[in-house]
């Protein structure tokens, strides 16, 4: 294995340790396990979709991805210029673990 996936590995499990976000639990009743597993590579399927066990409607019913546009970020840089304002950048590798799920996982 190549020093650059470790270094990834342990980068994700500390911002999991560091956000508080996975605790193991019982299996709930009723339930299919998803498994996980560490990839070493990009997988993808023909549609883009990175899957190895779901199915749509089964597991989970959409997938998406926020990105940004370039014309929102030059209009937000040119507003903040107007302001006399400051901009700061973060990172945003795990803002997933930022958000309150609704639905049970």
């Amino acid at each position: 294995m190549e020093p650059n996936w470790i270094t990834a590995i342990q980068e994700e499990l500390a911002e999991f340790e560091r956000n508080k976000v996975w605790r193991l639990v019982p299996k709930p009743k009723g339930h299919t396990i998803v498994g996980t597993r560490w990839v070493y590579k990009n997988k993808l399927d023909e549609s883009g979709a990175k899957g190895y066990s779901q199915l749509e409607g089964v597991d989970y019913g959409e997938t998406y991805a926020p990105t940004a546009i370039m014309e929102a970020i030059r209009i937000s840089l040119v507003y903040v210029a107007d302001k006399n304002s400051k901009v700061h950048q973060m990172d945003v590798k795990s803002a997933f673990l930022n958000v309150e799920l609704k639905e049970e996982v």
